[in-house]
């Protein structure tokens, strides 16, 4: 994947963005450096960058775009340049070096239309900083132009003899000018690389003043002006200048200069707040009844602070004097009193009634700092969105006789209220006196404060209709404790108090540290980590509350075993007084099964699934039997009206973001069902969109996030499409409580780690795969029968590679050309684990033992994945394989999934950047299975190891499994000479090893 960059090249008379692609790959290293500049080695040609810019950006006219070379100052070391995505070399000296570049060049309008299609969010790793940063400036000159930030100018500059026309940016806004203040601190290094001798902000300036430039004239091209209706002068070729595609004037005119100096008196109001700024200071009266005033006052230079007085200012020298003036005079055309502050010789403020100041504060305020004046409010004043100084309910929660048990999302709870009026509470008498001053500004406790009307309207209707007591539930109380605003009949809640049990859960979601942990329950077979003893205690404490948890660990931290420890402890806690259904893939069933009875095997299970899985009344007989029932996503559509029979303690759903759609079939019959508590295990709940999100938690919680078109409107767009920081935190504040998401790279979770972890991985068969095992099994037991000797012997092991086979896919047996997609339960299972994988931005191998199996993987994982998958066999030459290597180990960009053969790639090859381990079929031989997974564990390793061993359930795999795992260090010595071992079995011993379970066979499609 190469990454796409865009460099702003200011060299006068020409301004443009050249574009080019980065593209790793292996290069030699330069052992010399030369006085010219040496072609960059990494550099996307032209040829393979423009389908890439076709397809992404189908609105720039690729035949329009000249390629083009460009000498870049770069990062190298004496070896060669850096690749920009990889890590700095440690212990390398960087300077910054010439390289040649070949890429594209583009003018101010397909600059423009290019950066804003590229995407706001910094998830595409295939966008460099750059190009990014300059989009985002793109976006900044469209906000200049909605509030029309723009001039007219003639420029004579850099050496032309011929003016130019030109529409430059207008930055006289305090807002602005902080806005430029902030994208030339945080300038991406690589967007100097063109023009090192240039400041950020003359880049900047230069890239802002080409872009507007561009974009007017195209506005202007669909109306141009008529000549005719036009003066005569040197102004009407610069007015027809402006609004042409070529900004040059025709040829010079003897009366240029006059209208340059014309223009730059014009502009001087305009441009005074470069060297100092005229502002406004509003002072509230003593008493209520008194007058406002608006000092007037000068800021000199940068800093805020540096103000002078009005009477400092006339004290000292003419220009400041005259700077002065000059503001006050265009401040008075924006807010008219004050004009009255002027009629004296040296005016210091004005004075308003209290509408005025209301007025000042809600219509000249903003207009006034948009224009480029300073405004300093009373601190009660300055902040109109805040909740702190508005008229609304304070609260105290009324702590219930209980310890939260039982409660729920909509349970009521009982408040006491009061009306508050920026912190001071208000009786009955005083708010009635306040409402009927009809002032808009009142004074409370020695600050000023805006008297809203709606607030008095809402506050009389809401003092008409309650009682004592206020009744809200504790999903409002969640909402307003984690940021959210809620009202009652439209009055605002500005002070929330509360103690006892509901201080403690707010507190508790507010900070997991004071999360009791719990340990191994009775009945516990197994250590539980101190960090799954938190979850553990996180799952207890929210189902206490009746509030539904997302238990969203990183794989391979043990989401399952934290959720069994949980059962248990209900169950010694005398809770676990129903069923729980737990919902889960069909390819992890079998799974949950064992991993049940491994670590619980006190508590009882029944995996629901099958022709015949009992239904009707013998279902909800078999739930009321069994604690913990286990069925399929697939299955809860069909089997719904039984599952909606019983009445279940929990619902659990393993890999939640399966009910990321709300609108599948599947997802609404899962939300009907009802539970007293619920939970959610997923290791992405997020995988592409925020609504996948809202999918989960309003499972979990409903309602909680508000309906869906609300959470859309509210956060998803703009967050989105819009990148709003300030949704992002409401809503991460609003979701973090419920959901427990540790990773393996965090510090406190690495320590608890071993550094290799290996698991089982079981996975059901297929009724394809199912059927073509017995059929082998039956077929080569009668050939082992009427046998012997060598031919036996061959015969035997045929029957086991046919076997592994099957239970690889059916098309690795039958060597069809058929779809592989859901005939596996192993290449199921593998998928959605990849996923994760993927998601965590981790790298994998893939051990196999056919080649053959090999291909047919590389290509199915390249289409699932939409990402390239990499494969070495004994096939691959050795450049081929010494490429891959170095791409894995090396390209920050390259394929992060790598399936090798186990004969060629199980020993002698360094592969650390990778820390997942999936043996996909097994060499039934420890030693060897150890030797491929130390391509990973070794010396050069950085995180802790991943080794999952895949085993189908119900067949010889399984068996072997349970023999090695039960005689491990018997079996690395008896099994070490392969599967050899297996043909000396005789035959009935065979049999029992080969015979399928059809028990464990489980139909992915849940047929009835």
């Amino acid at each position: 994947m190469a990454i796409l960059h865009g460099i702003w090249v200011h060299q006068p008379p020409r301004a443009g963005l050249f574009l080019w692609g980065e593209t790793w790959r292996q290069v030699a290293k330069r052992r010399k450096r030369s006085e010219a500049p040496a072609p960059h080695p990494y550099v996307q040609q032209p040829a393979e960058l423009s389908p890439r810019l076709a397809a992404q950006f189908p609105q720039i006219p690729l035949s329009l775009l000249v390629p083009e070379t460009l000498a870049l100052q770069l990062p190298a070391t004496v070896e060669n340049v850096v690749y920009s995505a990889s890590i700095a070399p440690e212990g390398k000296l960087l300077e910054l070096e010439p390289w040649l570049v070949e890429g594209f060049w583009l003018d101010g309008h397909q600059a423009f239309e290019l950066l804003l299609g590229v995407p706001l969010g910094g998830g595409d790793a295939s966008i460099g900083d750059d190009l990014r940063f300059w989009s985002q400036c793109a976006r900044w000159v469209l906000d200049l132009l909605v509030r029309a930030k723009y001039l007219p100018d003639l420029e004579s500059g850099d050496g032309q003899e011929i003016p130019t026309a030109r529409w430059v940016p207008l930055l006289d806004s305090a807002v602005d000018q902080a806005r430029l203040k902030e994208f030339a601190a945080r300038l991406p290094g690589a967007c100097r690389a063109a023009t090192p001798e240039l400041s950020p902000h003359q880049i900047l300036k230069s890239f802002l003043s080409a872009m507007l430039d561009a974009r007017v004239r195209t506005l202007l091209a669909c109306e141009p002006p008529d000549p005719r209706t036009l003066p005569a002068g040197a102004v009407r070729p610069w007015l027809l200048a402006l609004a042409h595609a070529q900004p040059q004037l025709k040829s010079p005119d003897p009366e240029t200069p006059a209208l340059a100096e014309a223009l730059a008196t014009w502009r001087a109001p305009l441009s005074y707040q470069v060297r100092s700024r005229t502002c406004f200071r509003l002072q509230p009266p003593e008493e209520s009844q008194g007058e406002w005033k608006l000092h007037f006052l000068l800021q000199t230079g940068d800093d805020p602070d540096s103000l002078m007085a009005a009477q400092q200012v006339w004290s000292s020298a003419g220009e400041l004097q005259e700077v002065f003036l000059a503001g006050l005079g265009l401040a008075s055309r924006i807010f008219v009193p004050v004009e009255r502050g002027l009629l004296v010789p040296q005016p210091t403020c004005c004075t308003m009634s209290t509408v005025e100041a209301f007025q000042f504060l809600k219509a000249a305020t903003w207009r006034l700092r948009d224009s480029g004046f300073g405004v300093l409010l009373p601190e009660s004043l300055a902040d109109a969105g805040s909740l702190r100084n508005r008229l609304g309910l304070k609260l105290e929660a009324n702590a219930p006789g209980r310890n939260g048990s039982g409660l729920g999302m909509q349970s009521l709870l009982a408040f006491k209220w009061e009306l508050s009026l920026a912190g001071k509470t208000l009786s009955r008498a005083e708010f009635d006196r306040l409402a009927a001053s009809s002032e808009p500004l009142v004074k409370v406790n020695d600050n000023w404060v805006e008297l809203r009307p709606q607030d008095v309207r809402a506050a009389h209707s809401f003092l008409q209709s309650r009682k004592d007591q206020v009744g809200l539930s504790l999903e409002d109380v969640l909402r307003l404790n984690f940021g959210d605003t809620p009202k009652i009949d439209g009055l605002p809640i500005v002070n929330f108090d509360s103690s006892g049990p509901i201080q403690q859960l707010l507190e508790t979601l507010t900070d997991q540290r004071k999360l009791t942990p719990i340990d191994e329950p009775p009945g516990f077979k197994g250590t539980l980590r101190p960090y799954q003893k938190i979850g553990v205690g996180w799952l207890a404490f929210l189902q206490k509350w009746g509030l539904g948890a997302c238990l969203a660990d990183d794989m391979g931290l043990g989401k399952t075993v934290e959720l069994i420890a949980f059962l248990l402890f209900l169950k010694s806690k005398n809770e676990l007084d129903g069923p729980i259904l737990l919902i889960c893939p069909t390819s992890v069933m079998g799974n949950w099964e064992r991993e049940i009875k491994k670590f619980s095997p006190s508590l009882s299970v029944h995996v629901h699934h099958g022709a015949r899985r009992p239904k009707g009344r013998n279902f909800v007989e078999t739930a009321q039997k069994k604690q913990i029932i286990v069925s399929s996503y697939a299955l809860v559509q069909r089997d719904s009206k039984d599952l909606k029979r019983v009445e279940w303690l929990g619902l659990v759903l393993d890999e939640a973001q399966n009910i990321k759609n709300p609108d599948a079939k599947q997802t609404q019959s899962i939300r009907e069902l009802t539970a007293r508590f619920r939970i959610a295990l997923t290791g992405t709940p997020v995988e592409n969109r925020l609504a996948e999100l809202w999918s989960i938690l309003d499972f979990l919680n409903p309602g909680y996030l508000g309906a869906r078109n609300f959470f859309q409107r509210r956060f998803a767009v703009p967050i989105e499409k819009y990148g709003d920081r300030s949704s992002a935190n409401a809503l991460k504040a609003l979701v973090q409580p419920f959901i427990l998401r540790r990773l393996k790279s965090d510090p406190q979770i690495i320590q608890d780690l071993p550094e290799k972890q290996e698991t089982n991985v079981f996975c059901p068969l297929t009724p394809e795969q199912a059927a073509l095992y017995e059929r082998v099994v039956n077929e080569s037991l009668a050939k082992i029968e009427q046998s012997t000797g060598i031919q036996r012997r061959g015969t035997v092991l045929a029957t086991l590679v046919k076997l592994k086979q099957i239970c690889n896919h059916p098309s690795h047996y039958l060597g069809d050309d058929g779809p592989l997609a859901n005939r596996s339960g192993k290449l199921s299972r593998l998928g959605e684990m990849l996923e994760e994988v993927l998601a965590d931005e981790e790298r994998a191998l893939i051990f196999t033992q056919f080649a053959e199996w090999g291909h047919l993987l590389q290509a199915h994982l390249s289409r699932q994945l939409g990402s390239e998958v990499f494969f070495l066999y004994g096939g691959t030459s050795k450049n081929q394989r010494e490429a891959m290597i170095e791409r894995f180990q090396s390209d920050p960009q390259g394929p992060r999934i790598f399936i090798l053969s186990l004969k060629a790639g199980g020993v002698g090859l360094n592969l650390t950047r990778a820390n997942h381990v999936f043996h996909f079929d097994r060499w039934w031989n420890p030693a060897v299975e150890n030797q491929a997974t130390d391509r990973v564990f070794r010396i050069g390793q950085t995180k802790n190891v991943q080794v999952y061993k895949y085993v189908c359930t119900g067949t010889l795999e399984e068996r072997i499994n349970a023999l090695i795992e039960s005689k491990k260090a018997l079996a690395e010595q008896v099994v070490s000479a392969g599967e050899n071992w297996l043909s000396d079995l005789n035959t009935d011993q065979l049999r029992q090893l080969l015979v399928l379970d059809r028990s464990e066979i489980i139909d992915t499609e849940d047929t009835a």
